[in-house]
């Protein structure tokens, strides 16, 4: 009976880590987001109905003096902020017709004074900060974690000098040895092995300029990466990747470990998050154009197991309790950053339902003096929400496809 107990507990051990790790990072993405709308539209005087954090029936709520309903729904995949005024939870742009209804409403209601506290009738520069305020507030989220991190924790740097070259390999090819020192690709400066490693993963078929340092004198060669299968060594899931067939330094010397100072911390916060969005924006821009594969896509099912696997090897990084509990916050707050990162980008895509669709259709009010018609925004909302729905199910096909999510359940592939 034990035998047969052991290996179910452990599941429900690595479930429970996985989705109660990654429900919480979003729950504070999500609040972070939400606050940066709340806040900004607070700051120009818009009157809020509701914050609320998560969805569906709620499990705590309590009304401020301001007559804010503060929400914690029982589904906590998401969040809002609604103003007074709006329609529903999406505070989608109301046409002129529905603005003149709703000015009317509150005239007669609360007398003509009270109009200018209403969202939708703020200046469009005003409601664009508001709009733009939430994936704002996740990139600066961002930018303070990997802060912290730089400053506590510390980064390791690994010098780009080659440490091996595979026979018959694209860099073999070139040209390139051990002991060279490679100093930019593309002519983009490279101070970092994983700064080499990244851009040549999403260069796969393309011919690279490399330039390096051989005996103190310059040389530059080319290579194009081979795309392969790697597999994750933390999540475990295959990834097709660009290779040029070079490993790392093993000189001692070429490992550095640095902690900065507050300012130089936030400068490579700003660093890391913008990194991060140019590399998702090249993979997208790839995908379109045919060159990548969209199978790398992911859902909440391949975060969440990633969540579990980072929080799991933070806690095996410590023989002890206190180390063990320090190192799954420390890799729990470094993944956060990446996973506000990637929802402020999201957010700001020119879709209806999203923030970037808002931000799409105030541009088109002040350029026409008049905002989107109904009809257009319907069918907008419509064509986006199914785009979206689409992209879900198709990463979550993507994330079951791979052996390595059913490690959620205790499985192994």
């Amino acid at each position: 009976m034990a035998q047969l107990l052991h290996p179910f507990l452990g599941s429900m051990a690595n479930l429970v880590m996985s989705v109660g790790s990654f429900l919480v990072i979003l729950t504070i993405v999500v609040t972070i987001h939400e606050l940066g709308h709340f806040l900004v539209a607070r700051g120009f005087g818009v009157a809020v109905d509701r914050f609320a954090i998560g969805f569906g029936k709620p499990l705590w709520t309590r009304k401020d003096k301001s007559g804010v309903e503060w929400r914690i729904g029982w589904l906590p995949l998401g969040g809002y902020v609604r103003f007074a005024g709006d329609a529903d939870a999406s505070s989608s742009v109301p046409d002129a017709e529905d603005l003149d209804d709703l000015r009317d409403q509150i005239i007669r209601k609360q007398g003509p004074d009270a109009v200018s506290r209403y969202f939708h009738f703020k200046p469009i520069w005003q409601r664009s900060l508001v709009v733009a305020a939430g994936p704002a507030a996740n990139f600066v989220l961002s930018i303070f974690l990997f802060a912290i991190f730089a400053s506590a924790v510390g980064i390791n740097t690994v010098s780009p000098r080659i440490g091996a070259v595979l026979p018959g390999s694209p860099a073999a090819q070139a040209g390139l040895l051990p002991g060279d020192l490679i100093t930019s690709v593309d002519q983009r400066p490279v101070t970092d092995f994983k700064q080499l490693v990244e851009y040549v993963h999403l260069r796969a078929g393309e011919t690279l300029e490399v330039a390096y340092l051989r005996d103190g004198v310059a040389h530059v060669t080319h290579a194009a990466p081979l795309r392969v299968t790697q597999r994750d060594e933390l999540t475990g899931r295959s990834m097709q990747v660009g290779q040029i067939g070079l490993g790392p330094s093993r000189r001692q010397q070429d490992y550095v470990q640095i902690h900065l100072g507050p300012i130089a911390a936030v400068g490579w916060g700003v660093h890391e998050t913008w990194d991060i969005v140019a590399t998702t924006v090249t993979y997208l821009s790839r995908i379109v154009t045919g060159k990548e594969s969209p199978t790398q896509l992911s859902s909440f099912l391949g975060m969440a197991q990633t969540a579990g696997a980072v929080a799991k090897a933070g806690a095996d990084s410590a023989p002890d309790l206190m180390g063990k509990a320090g190192g799954v916050i420390i890799n729990l707050l470094s993944f956060a950053a990446l996973v506000s990162t990637a929802v402020g980008f999201m957010n700001l895509l020119p879709v209806p339902v999203l923030d970037g669709g808002h931000l799409l259709f105030y541009g088109y009010e002040a350029l026409a003096r008049r905002p989107v018609g109904a009809r257009v925004q319907a069918a907008s909302y419509r064509i986006g929400l199914a785009l979206l729905l689409g992209l879900m199910l198709f990463a979550t096909w993507n994330d079951l496809q791979q052996r390595s999510v059913f490690n959620l359940l205790g499985f192994t592939s």
